[in-house]
């Protein structure tokens, strides 16, 4: 039943972020991996935006600012995922612990591909892209077997 302003009882206390990824991903039909992908694309921006700020405006060394770029990325996915990929009720330590380390093997992964990459000639952000759709397959493999495997 529909309340003042359009609100119903299962929007009531939910944000709007919450409530758009709830709308995208409930009348879509969209599985969990789409789902953690979706994550992931917020992860991208947040990644790039913090590597370019980095290595380009503060001058950090390529590694460090794509190391630090990842983990600022990691935090982010692990909020989003936990709410809107594998529905917790509320954020945890011990999955924010799983999740990081699950996500120490994507960071790897990732800065020695654009370390690689970027040495060979290839541009540092899309040495950097490449590196995160490579890390984000090991991800997801580990989150679901992992990090929010669910408890029988």
């Amino acid at each position: 039943m529909a309340e003042p302003g359009g609100r119903t009882a299962s929007t009531r206390g939910i944000s709007l972020l919450d409530n758009a990824f709830m709308m995208v991903t409930d009348r879509a039909k969209l599985g969990r991996p789409v789902r953690f992908c979706l994550v992931g694309g917020t992860g991208i921006a947040v990644n790039t935006a913090v590597l370019y700020v980095l290595s380009r405006g503060l001058g950090w060394p390529l590694a460090v600012s794509s190391a630090m770029a990842v983990e600022f990325a990691v935090l982010s996915n692990y909020l989003l995922n936990d709410r809107f990929t594998f529905a917790a009720r509320r954020p945890s330590f011990r999955r924010l612990a799983k999740f990081n380390i699950t996500s120490l093997a994507g960071l790897s992964v990732n800065v020695m591909l654009v370390w690689f990459l970027a040495r060979r000639g290839l541009y540092f952000l899309s040495a950097n892209f490449l590196g995160i759709a490579v890390a984000a397959v090991v991800n997801y493999t580990f989150s679901v077997a992992w990090v929010w495997r669910r408890e029988k």
